[in-house]
């Protein structure tokens, strides 16, 4: 089976994290985010993977030249403008010619789900569309998917107040099409598949929805993307080890590569790629490290993420942020509560950042 991510976004949460590199090609635990998706749907037999592309796209190109990633083989569909959804998806199948029942996946959504089982249902149903469900505590904040007791969808509810929503069951954002689908979508407009092609199908009585229990996580926000993180380091995903060259010798969540370089304070979950070093007198906690990190004297890092490069200098604090390649956090600096300094960005000493986006001066 064939399937399509969408990565065409421009990962405008996550700023200035996106403002050089989509959000698909940020790290997750060590691992390219998007190289995550693709290897979820390898061990499925998904083999050939549509990449809907659309901001950044030479991100991509340059980083898979080879056409391979994750397990898969890649093709690249390169909208000339955006498109939405719907539009992106009618765009890719067409670009690379597929004309079967196909997989349609968002690349920026990390999850567990049992897609044979997905696949198995929507054929079980002779089903146009189906879509996979996933529970949340508050539906409030999303679109709800009531359904009927054979799973055929009765409606979208947008948003509805919490203690009016019909179910708490909502778009986990991987669907099974038949390619009769994409005949329904407008060609070069923007078209949204949540709102006007999933409606119309209702309106026909043939889109289905199947709930899991899987693992899954929207990682667009700073504080989703931390948390991406740390449930894979913490063992919440289906993972032996987070990345490759990394171990966890004492069983205690700390994933050491053999070059990092340890003479505080480290407690996990936590990652610690090649060349990492956390100076006497510093602490980690539940954090990622990635390559050639320093975390210096008595500083302290909780709870974040701290991306290739990047400099956390002596008595600093980062609580519950991220810090973006190559920059520099000052002697003494805070940066806290959900802050993300972007790529090469200096913190100067002293300085506190409080939920900020910092993109340097």
């Amino acid at each position: 089976m064939r399937a399509v991510v969408l990565v065409g976004g421009e990962g405008t949460r996550l700023r200035p994290l996106t403002s050089a590199v989509p959000k698909q090609m940020l790290p997750v635990a060590g691992v390219p985010m998007i190289e995550r998706v693709l290897a979820q749907l390898s061990t499925h037999g998904i083999d050939d993977v549509v990449l809907s592309l659309g901001y950044r796209p030479d991100a991509f190109l340059s980083a898979y030249p080879g056409g391979r990633a994750g397990g898969v083989h890649l093709t690249y569909a390169v909208e000339p403008e955006p498109r939405d959804t719907a539009g992106a998806i009618r765009f890719a199948a067409m670009e690379a010619g597929i004309t079967e029942t196909f997989l349609v996946v968002n690349g920026d959504v990390l999850t567990d789900l049992d897609i044979a089982e997905l696949v198995a249902f929507h054929r079980e149903r002779g089903a146009a569309a189906t879509i996979s469900l996933t529970p949340v505590d508050d539906p409030s904040a999303f679109g709800v998917v009531p359904t009927d007791a054979g799973g055929k969808v009765e409606a979208f509810i947008e948003k509805p107040p919490r203690d009016e929503a019909p179910t708490n069951l909502i778009n986990a954002g991987t669907y099974v099409l038949e390619p009769g689908v994409i005949e329904l979508i407008a060609p070069d407009v923007r078209v949204s598949v949540e709102k006007e092609t999933f409606p119309r199908l209702v309106e026909e009585g043939s889109v289905y929805a199947l709930a899991s229990k899987e693992y899954w996580l929207d990682t667009g926000t700073p504080s989703l993307y931390i948390r991406a993180a740390l449930d894979i380091l913490a063992g919440r995903r289906r993972f032996r080890a987070p990345m490759p060259g990394v171990a966890d010798p004492d069983g205690h969540h700390i994933w050491v590569a053999p070059s990092a370089a340890v003479e505080g304070e480290v407690e996990g979950p936590a990652l610690l790629e090649d060349g990492a070093r956390v100076a006497a007198g510093a602490r980690v906690s539940s954090s990622h490290l990635g390559a050639g990190v320093v975390i210096g004297r008595n500083a302290v890092v909780s709870g974040s993420v701290v991306l290739a490069g990047a400099v956390v200098e002596e008595g600093a604090a980062v609580e519950d942020s991220v810090i973006g390649p190559a920059a520099h956090v000052g002697h003494g600096a805070r940066v806290v509560q959900v802050s993300v300094v972007g790529h090469g960005a200096s913190v100067e000493a002293g300085t506190s950042l409080s939920g900020a986006r910092f993109a340097g001066t």
